[in-house]
């Protein structure tokens, strides 16, 4: 029997058990203060309307004075949200002793969380329920596990006198579930406080389990798409349903959305879709992973490219995506329409200025009084090179836990505030030390939950990047 082969036999005899892991199994001081602000922040609906994020930020504060961190390197930043909602970021820097010469790490987190209803879920979502070796309720695993390991992984190490060669920064931002303008806010005007060489963001990346628990991969973002909305509409004089006319607001735009549906945007790849197909192919073993590896070996290969896009959770990686998401046609069941609109969300490929799309969108529809708009201000931004020391310390920390897995970069199709940073000139990395199932991913629906063990596995993984990246 190999090593690998060994490995993943006894994590399957233990995972298989999963269900059985309690949080008394972990009993360490760090450990016991990490459940402690998981708890008490996961009752805080810090859900846009709820006036919880500030609280959230105050009471992370506390901790870190509580944890010997001087007040003068706690910020706590006041920001008012579109909606007139008080909300705040937090910063917290940890001093090192500046010995490496080098410019600060920031590690990135999000406070607030998609909204949760009691009624619609079995449990209450505000209130950390553990259960049959899960951890239940709305933030657990998007974003307060990592607003959490990070918090507590500081004061673990500030009580271990851990002295790092460069300072190293937190940042929570405040709305990364909404209009994500607190993280633009301290790239733009709180510069000074999270100026760094680059981030680590604990919202993105993570490892993934099979179904019967056994260790897949380990994902590390490195890009990601910009979300942009872009509203079409039209609009005519209307008139009486008894009498039709040949132009129609909701046939217009029908035919507009048909065209934006026909359309293909053009395929594109970097490094990091390369690297990830190249090392995803052999997880594949249908015809998905020989075109995953084809388009590693030639991102020109339209064959490869075209199986690819038949695969909803892989189309997203090799190209701009545009998708009608809502419709709002016509005033009275018995008149024409005066007017039509629909929302087209595009999510673009790294390096995809959104005034291309605008342009492409004006192109594609044939229709010139049709009208495109760009929904409030979505920025573009890079890809983050691979930086060797990033992958020797997540592959450190990984293979702590489950040698020889593999460590597989990735683009995530979603947004994350990695997106802001990396437009600010802060290249940015996505780790959160969790594993999770695909049938545990919870994360803005019912019942949100993370594995008990993986909880408290992922307060050593950060444990050794932090040590990995500034010793």
């Amino acid at each position: 029997m190999s090593k690998y082969i060994f490995i993943i036999s006894l994590f399957f005899s233990i995972s298989t058990q999963a269900q059985i892991v309690s949080s008394k199994d972990f009993t360490a001081d760090y450990q016991t203060k990490a459940l402690k602000i998981y708890r008490d922040t996961i009752a805080m609906r810090t859900a846009r309307g709820h006036d919880q994020v500030k609280i959230m930020a105050h009471y992370l504060a506390d901790r870190f004075r509580d944890g010997g961190f001087d007040d003068n390197d706690i910020n706590v930043i006041p920001f008012v949200s579109p909606n007139g909602e008080e909300i705040a970021s937090l910063v917290v820097r940890y001093r090192g002793d500046g010995s490496s010469g080098k410019k600060p790490i920031l590690f990135a987190a999000h406070m607030d969380v998609v909204d949760a209803l009691r009624k619609d879920w079995v449990k209450d979502p505000f209130t950390l329920i553990e259960e049959n070796g899960y951890f239940f309720g709305r933030g657990t695993g998007d974003d307060k596990f990592g607003t959490t390991l990070l918090t507590a992984t500081f004061l673990r190490l500030k009580n271990e006198n851990f002295i790092p060669n460069r300072d190293l920064i937190i940042a929570f931002s405040g709305d990364e579930e909404t209009e994500m303008l607190t993280i633009e806010d301290l790239v733009a005007n709180h510069r000074a406080l999270i100026d760094a060489e680059f981030a680590i963001n604990a919202d993105s990346g993570g490892g993934s389990l099979s179904t019967e628990f056994v260790p897949i991969s380990y994902q590390l973002q490195a890009a990601e798409k910009t979300y942009a909305d872009f509203t079409i509409s039209i609009t005519n004089p209307g008139g009486h349903s008894s009498r039709p006319r040949k132009v129609n607001a909701i046939y217009d735009l029908a035919q507009a959305l048909k065209e934006i549906e026909s359309y293909d945007f053009p395929i594109q790849s970097n490094d990091i879709t390369v690297a990830y197909f190249k090392m995803r192919a052999d997880a594949e073993k249908n015809e998905l992973g020989k075109a995953m590896m084809d388009f590693s070996i030639n991102p020109n290969d339209s064959k490869a490219a075209e199986i690819i896009s038949n695969y909803p959770n892989q189309i997203g990686i090799i190209k701009t995506t545009c998708v009608a998401t809502m419709l709002d046609a016509g005033h009275a069941e018995n008149a024409l329409p005066q007017s039509a609109n629909a929302n087209i969300n595009c999510r673009l490929f790294p390096g995809t200025n959104v005034d291309e799309i605008n342009s492409k969108l004006r192109q594609i529809i044939s229709n010139p009084n049709i009208q495109i708009n760009v929904s409030g201000t979505p920025k573009s931004a890079p890809a983050s090179p691979l930086r060797e020391d990033v992958m020797a310390a997540i592959k450190k920390a990984v293979h702590a836990q489950f040698p020889d897995l593999p460590i597989i970069p990735y683009m995530t199709t979603g947004a994350t505030d990695g997106r802001a940073l990396r437009a600010g000139g802060i290249p940015t990395y996505g780790t959160t030390g969790q594993f999770a199932r695909a049938e545990d991913s919870f994360a803005h629906g019912l019942n949100e939950r993370v594995l008990v063990k993986s909880f408290f596995d992922a307060l050593e993984h950060w444990r050794i990047v932090i040590h990995e990246l500034s010793q």
